[in-house]
C-alpha cells in the first residue's frame, strides 16, 4: 500500500476552500489538519472538508509530527513568516504565489529548506495543467515556430473593499502580485528572462497597482506585451505568434482547457481538461515529490521562484510599488 500524505493548510480563504476540496480527490493525499487564526471558522472548515485535526494556531499545527506538508494561503505578506515557521518546524511546505514579497523573502526561504533538507514549492498551480503540459510541447516541437510576440492579459473588477486583500497595502495587494504573477510566469516558461523591462500602472487610493501594464523585450527581438488588473473584466486569454503560426491559450488562460492552434488559414483546437479546480494536479506533484524524498520539483524548480520574484521587483520599481512589512524591499 502507497503511504499516503498527510497535508495541513494554514489560512482558510475561498484560495484554501478549492485546494481543499481538490485534495479529496487525490488518491495519495488526506487532509490531516487545518488552521484559522478564528477556531469557529477553522472547526467550520474542518468539518466541511473532514481534516482529522483543527487548530486556531499557525504554530500548533505545524508542531504536530503527523503532518508531512503544508499549504500555505494566508495572504501575501505573510507567507515568509508563516513559510518560515513551517520549515523551521520541519515542515515541507507549498507556499501560494507570490511565494514572497520581495527577492530577499524568496532567497531566505529557499536558503532554509535547502539547509535543513525539506520540500519547498511555490505554487504556481498553473505549470501541472494539462493545457501547460501540451502548450510546451506544441513551443518545443516548433509547431508554430520561433516566437515572433506574445500578448497575456488578466483582469477582473474585484470587490472595492479597500480594506479587502486586493487593495490592501499591508496585505501585498495590486494587480500584479495578485493575477500579474500569471501573464509573467506564461512569458518565462515560454521566452525566458526579458533583458529589458519597460512598465507603468495606475495606482489606486491605497497605493497600490489597479493596473499594471508590462512590456519585456529579448535578446532574439521578441516581445511580450503583459497586462494586469484588479479594476475591469478582460478576456483573461494569452496569444502566442510565431513565425508559422498562433496558439491561443483560451479564457482563462492560466488553466484553460482549450488551445486554438491557427495555420495557413487553418484552426485546429484541441480540448484538454483538468481535473476539479485545476489544484489536483499540482497537489499530486508534491505528493510525488515527497513519496520520492525530492526537495523540489524538477518542473517547477525553485530556480524559477527565484527568476520570477526577480522579474517582479524589477516591475515594482518601475512603477513605484513598495510594501511595508518588516521584510520589505
Amino acid at each position: 500500500m502507497t503511504k499516503k500524505i498527510n497535508w495541513g493548510i494554514i489560512g482558510l480563504g475561498k484560495i484554501a476552500n478549492k485546494f481543499a476540496a481538490d485534495l479529496q480527490l487525490s488518491n495519495n493525499a488526506v487532509l490531516y489538519a487545518v488552521a484559522s487564526r478564528n477556531e469557529e471558522k477553522a472547526k467550520a472548515f474542518s468539518e466541511k472538508y473532514k481534516s482529522t485535526k483543527f487548530y486556531s494556531s499557525y504554530k500548533e499545527l505545524a508542531a504536530n509530527p503527523e503532518i508531512d506538508v503544508i499549504y500555505i494561503a494566508t495572504p501575501n505578506t505573510f507567507h515568509f513568516k508563516n513559510t518560515m515557521m513551517c520549515l523551521k518546524q520541519g515542515k515541507g511546505v507549498l507556499c501560494e504565489k507570490p511565494m514572497g514579497i520581495n527577492y530577499r523573502e524568496v532567497d531566505t526561504m529557499i536558503r532554509e529548506a535547502r539547509l535543513r533538507n525539506l520540500f519547498l514549492m511555490e505554487g504556481i498551480w498553473t505549470r501541472f495543467i494539462p493545457a501547460t503540459k501540451k502548450l510546451l510541447e506544441i513551443l518545443d516541437n516548433k509547431t508554430i515556430g520561433d516566437i515572433l510576440f506574445i500578448h497575456a492579459d488578466f483582469g477582473f473588477k474585484a470587490d472595492s473593499n479597500r480594506e479587502g486583500r486586493l487593495y490592501n497595502k499591508k496585505l501585498g495587494g495590486g494587480s500584479l502580485l495578485d493575477v500579474g504573477i500569471y501573464p509573467i510566469y506564461l512569458s518565462l516558461i515560454s521566452l525566458g528572462i526579458p533583458i529589458d523591462i519597460k512598465a507603468m500602472a495606475r495606482m489606486t487610493d491605497t497605493n497600490v497597482d489597479g493596473y499594471c501594464s508590462m512590456l519585456f523585450d529579448y535578446e532574439n527581438g521578441a516581445k511580450a506585451i503583459l497586462e494586469s488588473t484588479i479594476e475591469a473584466n478582460t478576456p483573461t486569454e494569452a496569444t502566442i505568434y510565431g513565425s508559422k503560426g498562433s496558439l491561443k491559450l483560451h479564457k482563462q488562460f492560466h488553466h484553460s482547457e482549450k488551445i486554438t492552434i491557427s495555420q495557413n488559414d487553418e484552426e485546429t483546437v484541441l480540448d484538454i481538461k483538468h481535473k476539479g479546480n485545476g489544484y489536483t494536479h499540482e497537489i499530486e506533484e508534491v505528493n510525488s515529490c515527497l513519496l520520492n524524498n525530492d526537495i523540489e520539483s524538477s518542473k517547477l524548480p525553485l530556480k524559477i521562484s527565484i527568476d520570477m520574484i526577480t522579474l517582479i521587483d524589477r516591475i515594482k520599481e518601475k512603477i513605484g510599488l513598495k510594501y511595508e512589512t518588516k521584510n520589505s524591499d
